[in-house]
């Protein structure tokens, strides 16, 4: 017992030697951060303490007791009793966690975090009150300003996806994001108008009424990613896609997205829901979550639409 003793007290020496040699210069004469540290210091021993306690219990002890009448495979229990230490240990956490939460830092008491999010709420509602009416010249350019804070660190200044890091959007789409669409059906939530299914082998084509194939797939995205530009691909989409995209790839309401060009729409549900594509994981930004205000939402979805207008008519 004295050498678990010995060991002790050095392993928290030690310990504690650690500790102050990176917090000994913050603590200083205040009182908080002494008390902190004597609980700590406490707390230290205590656990150092016990667990070399039954370390040394499990090397040395012999199980001894009455066994209890029942038994599992031959295995069977000491009708032992309860060991003091622990019942008051486990005792001692439920009071101290009851008066926690009830009397030293009830749940209804002031916090810093509860105070910022009262305000930011009341800020974000005077927001939403003053650009009530907005025009689009005024919403692409507050887009613009959202877009560099909240967008730019992954999509990139110019919206060009910084070589793959994320997706390009000065241009709708490129084949790889297609094809895993295609593959893998469009994010539960993502649109209003509904959800692409996830199983490719429901997509027949209406020309041969068969699933689409890894040809046809190949053939089809590139053809959306290149502008829906290709004889083959126009052949392949009017058989697939075209019963819920339309002919032309500009989507039909409460039925499948525009997938043509951007649409504030289009843009705002993926900033409100996220994303889930070729490249990876794109967060939301909800309004409930306050990372955008709805008002910001629409902004940056017309500065990205403006943006990709601008970009094709040169």
């Amino acid at each position: 017992m004295k050498n678990i003793v010995v060991v002790s007290i050095l392993i928290s020496f030690v310990l504690l030697g650690i500790i102050f040699s990176y917090v000994g210069d913050i603590i200083g004469d205040d009182l908080v951060n002494i008390l902190s540290m004597l609980a700590a210091i406490i707390i230290l021993g205590l656990t150092v303490g016990v667990g070399l306690k039954y370390v040394n219990q499990m090397k040395n002890d012999k199980a001894s007791g009455q066994l209890a009448d029942e038994n599992w495979d031959g295995i069977g229990e000491f009708k032992n009793e309860l060991p003091v230490g622990w019942a008051v240990s486990f005792l001692s956490t439920i009071v101290w966690s009851i008066w926690y939460w009830f009397s030293g830092y009830p749940l209804w008491a002031y916090s810093q975090i509860g105070e910022y999010n009262e305000e930011v709420k009341a800020y974000n509602k005077k927001f939403e009150e003053k650009h009530a009416s907005i025009s689009d010249d005024e919403l692409k350019a507050m887009g613009q300003s959202v877009f560099l804070v909240n967008c730019a660190p992954c999509h990139g200044v110019g919206a060009d996806g910084m070589d793959g890091k994320a997706a390009n959007l000065t241009k709708q789409f490129d084949s790889a994001s297609v094809k895993y669409v295609i593959k893998n059906g469009s994010n539960n939530g993502l649109i209003a108008e509904g959800v692409m299914m996830p199983d490719r082998n429901g997509l027949i084509n209406i020309n041969t009424g068969n699933a689409i194939s890894d040809e046809e797939i190949n053939v089809v995205s590139d053809y959306v990613a290149n502008g829906f530009v290709g004889s083959k691909g126009a052949e392949v989409f009017a058989g697939v896609c075209s019963a819920c995209h339309g002919t032309d790839g500009t989507g039909m309401p409460m039925v499948a997205p525009n997938i043509k060009n951007f649409s504030v729409d289009l843009v705002t549900a993926v900033l409100q829901h996220g994303k889930t594509g070729a490249i990876g994981k794109m967060p939301s930004f909800k309004t409930e979550d306050m990372r955008l205000t709805a008002t910001q939402q629409k902004a940056v979805a017309t500065y990205i639409t403006k943006l990709k207008e601008e970009q094709e008519n040169g």
